[in-house]
């Protein structure tokens, strides 16, 4: 089976390629500007070159922030560029798995989101990445699947585990916020479940994220224990939880954005590890790739 992967620089691309089932998979990772989702004919090239039964798209305009100034910018990548690959599965009869985010969600729900409820994207991001789900399961009528997932982290790549490990290192203090609430969500542990979706040719709408849930101030705390008993921190710095308001950001967050995860467990026969246990390990592989270094 011929696996296309666009966004191949990214860390949940990385983990990707890193936990590939090893019989029947020939995977081809891609990024830009290899291919370009935004452009009909980088995407055709590479189609006819590869010739893939499934595309999975881990590209994105993920700049949250950055959105709400550069608007083009991520409708160009997080609606048509997913409409232009949906299109393409659809000429050529590819599967398409489309990776989504938490952030479609309004935050004002009193319980964790389930698939079918009602999005409500606060941010520009949020927005172009609704877009892009309504266009891929337009298009392909339903046969698309897409996975939401929230607070996603890796060794790989840029995120918030990596931004904090540096600050505390370099700090005295930090304030964190602490009325924003998700699941940290560990990119190799998606990874295998896109991978177990894939193989049981899973299609529609599910999310997938740790277990359990923490605010980012919880999610901090964690990280800076983790690396203390892992020895990546030297020295403990006191971490303040301060509300949403100040620390002000061009886009507005969702409050509560943890996702139900059920149906895609049912679907799989799978359940998730806690959000800690998953720190846990890929804290123990940031200081494993520290002591060979």
């Amino acid at each position: 089976m011929n696996v296309l992967l666009i966004g191949s620089k990214g860390q949940l691309a990385s983990e990707l390629i890193r936990t590939r089932p090893g019989d029947g998979v020939v995977l081809k990772a891609m990024g830009f500007p290899d291919i370009d989702i935004t452009d009909r004919v980088s995407i055709d090239l590479a189609f006819d070159n590869y010739l893939p039964a499934v595309v999975i798209n881990a590209a994105a305009y993920t700049n949250v922030d950055g959105a709400e100034k550069d608007q083009a910018g991520a409708y160009n990548v997080n609606y048509k560029g997913v409409e232009n690959l949906a299109q393409k599965c659809m000429e050529q009869q590819s599967r398409l798995v489309h990776i989504s985010t938490d952030f479609v969600f309004s935050g004002m729900h009193p319980r964790p989101y389930k698939p079918g409820d009602t999005a409500g994207p606060l941010s520009v991001y949020g927005k172009s990445k609704l877009e892009g789900e309504n266009a891929a399961a337009k298009i392909m009528n339903q046969d698309a699947l897409i996975i939401r997932t929230a607070w996603l982290y890796s060794s790989f790549g840029n995120n918030f585990v990596k931004t904090m490990l540096k600050l505390m290192a370099e700090k005295e203090n930090l304030s964190i916020v602490d009325d924003q609430v998700g699941t940290p969500t560990w990119a190799n542990g998606l990874a295998e479940t896109v991978w177990n979706a894939v193989q049981h040719n899973l299609t529609g709408v599910y999310h997938w994220t740790d277990s359990g849930v923490a605010s980012w101030y919880d999610f901090a705390v964690a990280i800076q224990e983790e690396a203390l008993a892992a020895g990546i921190l030297l020295k403990n710095i006191p971490l303040q939880p301060i509300p949403s308001e100040e620390y002000p950001t061009p886009a507005k967050r969702p409050f509560f954005s943890v996702l139900d995860t059920r149906s895609i467990q049912e679907a799989l026969n799978i359940r998730p590890l806690h959000w800690r246990a998953q720190l846990r390990k890929m804290i123990k592989e940031i200081s494993t790739q520290l002591s060979e270094a």
